[in-house]
């Protein structure tokens, strides 16, 4: 058992969709669906995405793999761990995934890979 800790979801985003946004949504909702089960056991998830796209979207826009997109997104998920408690890495190949796992390892932060192992608060 634990306090509350926030939690970022780490997984593929962009990685292998080409840029296909139908694909991208998909991995989207594939780390949105930790979300839950994450908030079930006391904590709040939070995913990079849901930060950076709003402001990405407030610098304007650009599709991925522009100046733009490079300049938040990834940026953005890098923050976050600055104020993180855990990382839940999920399945797939995703180089800004592994990024946010090796800040997290340098900040001697947990990382988990199964939901399940994430412990309980109190």
């Amino acid at each position: 058992m634990t306090d509350p800790m926030m939690i970022l979801i780490a997984g593929p985003y962009r990685s292998g969709t080409g840029d296909d946004p139908a694909k991208m949504a998909t991995n989207l909702a594939a780390l949105e669906a930790a979300a839950w089960p994450i908030f079930r056991k006391g904590h709040v998830p939070m995913i990079g995405e849901w930060a950076a796209l709003p402001i990405l979207r407030g610098a304007g826009g650009g599709a991925p793999g522009s100046a733009a997109y490079d300049a938040v997104l990834h940026p953005a998920a890098h923050r976050l761990l600055a104020k993180c408690d855990g990382v839940l890495r999920l399945p797939g190949a995703s180089a800004g995934a592994d990024k946010d796992v090796q800040i997290a390892q340098a900040r001697g932060i947990p990382v988990w890979t199964a939901i399940d192992d994430i412990p309980d608060t109190i």
